[in-house]
């Protein structure tokens, strides 16, 4: 009976310390999602200034260490989940004071004052009119806001290179009206709806011009200033990211951050690129010979960036090839999936404001059109430059059951996982995910034509070629012509598209690595499972295991893949 007391007592008092030095896992999360450094009400657009970073990683560091004293022992598979994803995020807030990221808010394709685009969205209250009237009166802080940010990264040498700017002044000139009613900032208030009387419509209107003349034209006026006598002078030659102060290792961080892992470095995944490209090229020499093309490699692919039987003339007609794939697309989903998204996605066009810098689509999760759904938008914009082959692996990457079909299934797992898991994205599952459903596209037999399989093969290889002029750009010392020359002798692109892509990956390093490396993991897995599993293997049940969990970084993803090959073997 002794020997009992004394276990029960060491059992006691182990419990007790355990107890003691341990932290909650969900009181740490509740934390972090209900953290705010700033109300919303005095920053309608958000707040930005050089304390905003350090809070945020100072945050970071403090909830870092909390979560060192959580049992992760005693976690579920979905609280380790939770625990890795939070260490992943708060590392990486703590990495952008670090870098200051922070003074360099511009791309070529995106920046602080295109972001002001997406704020015009149709009006469907009088409390939403009064709220973006708002946010139009914040924009003088806002771009004020910013320019103090980017003098500071001027003086440190974090700047963009220039010449990823040419063409960039249609991005504020647009925007520099003398009439108020000109301004696309207020188009949402030529539709105003019916459930506003009459006399709070006139009031609404004579604020809009008031705040469109006195505050937003007055603010692009500034941009265009800002850019022409500030920024672009003092904008660097070099492209690569290594160019500036700590580079080097800026990339480095951007590679493990884009392929969430530690596993890589510039050498490798260049490496691997040239390796994919050689693999692809292969398969598209093949699709040559069965076209009974006669011709070089070369002229092939000016065949494709010319002929007429591969491009439309009206952006209407682009939009109903697209919605077409897209459909047929839908129609397959059942056989592949167990479970489908409730929400809807919409197929829309690229607004003209940002469509000439912009890529040839993209998915939007968020409201566009005032109502909750997702959205496939499809650049109209240079239609000889919009390739109808390509059309269907575009479609299947940004709507089903690419991007939206993720996207939305990760928003509806309601209680099951924390709400900053929901709002989480990263690229390597994310874009991985996409590249992997223009793969899962042929399968379903959406490609058509062998031009149309030449297309999945030319996205396919765009992405491979990314590894490799991503890695020349920052880690290289690659030239923007020996980007472009290489991307036009191995893809199909159009020659506008290449530019844009290429200016895209110069202004953004790293990013473009994650597609091939995420597209990668999963087939990798997915040839795991078959292999272990033979005529066991279920599609849909594996499609089940790497879409369940929401997004997570693809350490975590082998796991759960390796977990269900092993649950599936014993069953």
């Amino acid at each position: 009976m002794k020997n009992y007391i004394v276990l029960f007592w060491i059992l006691f008092v182990s419990a007790s310390a355990l107890s003691q030095n341990t932290v909650s896992l969900d009181s740490i999360i509740s934390e972090y999602q209900n953290h705010s450094n700033y109300d919303w009400r005095a920053f309608p657009l958000g707040r930005y200034d050089e304390e905003l970073p350090k809070e945020r990683a100072d945050f970071a560091t403090g909830l870092l260490a909390k979560l060192d004293k959580v049992a992760v022992a005693v976690l579920d598979t979905s609280e380790t989940i939770s625990y890795k994803l939070l260490r992943f995020v708060l590392q990486d807030q703590i990495d952008e004071y670090t870098y200051k990221m922070y003074l360099n808010p511009l791309q070529a394709d995106q920046g602080f004052h295109l972001d002001l685009n997406y704020q015009v969205r149709p009006i469907r209250s009088y409390e939403q009119a009064l709220g973006y009237l708002e946010r139009l009166k914040a924009i003088p802080y806002f771009t004020e806001s910013q320019f103090k940010l980017m003098r500071k990264g001027l003086a440190r040498g974090i700047v963009q290179p220039r010449i990823i700017f040419k063409g960039y002044e249609a991005s504020y000139e647009t925007h520099i009206v003398e009439n108020p009613l000109e301004s696309y900032f207020y188009s949402p208030f030529l539709e105003l709806p019916d459930n506003i009387s009459q006399k709070r419509k006139d009031s609404l209107l004579i604020a809009a011009k008031q705040i469109i003349t006195d505050d937003v034209v007055p603010s692009f006026k500034k941009i265009k200033s800002f850019f022409e006598t500030e920024y672009l002078p003092n904008s660097r030659d070099a492209i690569g990211v290594s160019a500036q102060p700590g580079g080097a290792a800026f990339y480095q961080n951007r590679i493990n951050f884009y392929t969430t892992s530690k596993e890589y470095t510039a050498k490798s995944i260049h490496e691997l690129g040239l390796a994919e490209v050689a693999r692809i090229k292969a398969q598209m020499e093949e699709i040559i010979k069965e076209v009974e093309f006669e011709g070089s490699f070369a002229a092939f692919l000016q065949f494709l960036r010319t002929d007429k039987q591969f491009f439309v003339t009206t952006g209407d007609a682009l939009l109903m090839h697209a919605r077409d794939i897209a459909k047929r697309i839908d129609n397959e989903l059942p056989a592949y999936f167990k479970k489908l998204p409730r929400q809807p996605y919409g197929v829309i066009k690229v607004p003209d404001a940002i469509a000439p810098k912009y890529t040839g689509g993209r998915y939007s999760g968020s409201s566009i059109n005032g109502t909750q759904a997702g959205h496939y938008l499809v650049n109209t914009y240079k239609l000889d430059s919009r390739t109808l082959y390509t059309l269907p692996a575009l479609t299947a990457h940004e709507a089903v059951p690419g991007h939206h079909l993720q996207g939305a299934l990760n928003q509806e797992m309601g209680d099951s996982i924390p709400q900053f898991r929901k709002n989480l994205y990263l690229s390597a599952y994310g874009e991985g995910w996409g590249l992997y459903a223009e793969y899962l596209a042929d399968e379903m037999g959406i490609y058509r034509t062998p031009y149309e399989k030449f297309g999945q093969l030319t996205y396919e290889m765009w992405r491979a070629c990314r590894l490799v002029v991503d890695t020349g750009i920052h880690a290289m010392g690659w030239s923007r012509q020996e980007v472009i020359d290489y991307m036009s002798q191995n893809t199909a692109l159009s020659i506008h598209e290449i530019n844009t892509e290429t200016d895209r990956y110069i202004g953004w390093p790293g990013q473009a690595l994650s597609y091939k490396i995420g597209e990668l993991k999963i087939r990798e897995l997915r040839e795991r499972a078959q292999k272990e599993l033979g005529e066991n293997f279920d599609i849909r049940a594996f499609h089940e295991v790497i879409l369940s969990s929401g997004t997570v970084t693809l350490p975590i993803l082998e796991e759960q893949v390796d977990a269900y090959i092993a649950k599936a073997v014993k069953g």
